[in-house]
């Protein structure tokens, strides 16, 4: 095989994915009905079921926009080997190999980062407000791209030069190295994420004495569930959406409910909420889908560690030797198969461990104010009520929010 050919195999996976992922859109959007669901008429008038199905097309709409100048900018690099041009002009600045990779990926990061203002911005200001969402200001805005540029800045030097060293150290077998490298730091970003991460864009204050911390408090000793750490954030100050996140392992376990959630949320349903939660977590889902997770890692470093072998791989991106950053833009392109067959695989599992941890929330606390909580976070986020199955089946973690009715209130009547 010649390096034309690899190429051509870069420029059909790369179109393949487009179309693949146009077409599921198309049947999606397709899919909506002009009924309300029997369950949900309590919650949709049609006025409101008509600004979800309007929201979902103009989100959909900007999406496949994107996606099509984003299909367009890639292979133009690739029919062009604007990867290797810009390899070339990396390793000309330095003779070494850590700033000429870490000058390659801010480059191709800072492109594509100044490709998406514009659909970010759009999304904001125009849609989000349009629906009512949008609480972000222009100087938030502009202060959150240039925290998450920095913040990619950092973890791109710093996992690229981490990744170079153990590849510079250890000839052959280096993916071992990597993927514990890289399993480590999974790990601690799971642990430290609501310590490191969230508090560069929003603030956390502790939950506050009263009800609600009461109820949290007496749910989580009577599971047996030890959760110390129960947080506020401010997510009003970005959008109206309702939402509220689960991080950390051990002693680091910690809750952060949006204040928007708070606000729309009775205390009964929002500790059904925290149940599901903790159903994950008494069901070992956290600590399964981490394993697996850890095992993609082994798969994709020891993969990627043989792409590395073969110039042949370069040639086609327009660079005369294999790189580190050279191999990661071709791995990219040829796990995309893989990695879409493993992303169907881990939904079906996600899927199932919904439906799990729904179960249990009903059993340890109420599944009637658990049933209510997703109507009001269904309404809130104008979510999809008729999502096509195919597209269930290759993008959704969770399932459907009328399959997960249906199965509450089953177990509901059982009980």
């Amino acid at each position: 095989m010649n390096p034309q050919n690899i190429l051509y195999i870069f420029i059909v996976l790369v179109i393949f994915n487009f179309l693949f992922t146009t077409v599921l859109d198309y049947l999606n959007d397709k899919n909506w009905k002009d009924e309300i669901p029997d369950d949900l008429k309590d919650f949709y008038d049609s006025g409101t079921y008509l600004k979800a199905k309007k929201y979902k097309i103009e989100r959909g709409r900007l999406s496949s926009i994107s996606s099509s100048l984003n299909l367009i900018f890639t292979l133009l690099m690739l029919y062009f080997y604007g990867f290797g041009f810009i390899s070339d002009y990396a390793i000309s600045l330095s003779d070494s190999v850590i700033v000429q990779s870490s000058i390659f990926f801010m480059i191709f990061h800072l492109i594509t980062y100044i490709l998406g203002i514009p659909f970010s911005y759009y999304s904001t200001f125009v849609i989000e407000e349009k629906f009512g969402f949008n609480k972000t200001d222009l100087k938030t805005f502009i202060i959150d791209k240039i925290k998450s540029l920095i913040m990619s800045a950092i973890l791109i030097i710093g996992l690229t030069s981490t990744a170079v060293l153990i590849i510079g150290f250890f000839s052959t077998g280096f993916w071992l190295w990597l993927w514990i490298g890289l399993s480590l730091f999974m790990l601690f970003l799971n642990m430290f994420y609501a310590d490191l991460i969230v508090p560069i864009f929003n603030k956390l204050t502790p939950l506050e004495d009263g009800e609600l911390r009461k109820k949290i408090e007496a749910y989580s000793k009577k599971v047996g569930y030890s959760l110390k750490n129960i947080f506020v954030i401010d997510g009003s100050k970005r959008s109206s959406k309702a939402n509220a996140f689960f991080s950390g392992l051990g002693p680091r376990k910690t809750i952060a409910l949006y204040d928007t959630l708070i606000e729309k949320h009775t205390d009964e349903e929002l500790v059904s909420v925290l149940a599901h939660e903790v159903g994950h977590y008494k069901k070992k889902h956290i600590l399964y889908s981490m394993i697996i997770t850890i095992v993609q890692l082994a798969i994709m470093c020891y993969l990627f560690e043989i792409c590395m072998q073969y110039d042949l791989i370069a040639n086609s991106l327009g660079s005369l030797t294999m790189n580190f950053h050279i191999g990661i833009i071709a791995f990219s392109f040829l796990y995309s198969p893989v990695g879409l067959i493993t992303g169907i695989f881990m939904n079906i599992l996600s899927r199932k461990n919904e439906f799990e941890a729904d179960e249990y929330a009903k059993e340890t606390y109420d599944g009637n104010a658990l049933s209510l909580a997703l109507k009001k976070l269904s309404v809130d986020s104008l979510s999809n009520l008729y999502p096509h199955p195919l597209y269930v089946f290759i993008h959704y973690s969770h399932p459907p929010l009328i399959k997960r009715l249906k199965a509450l209130n089953k177990k509901t009547s059982l009980s």
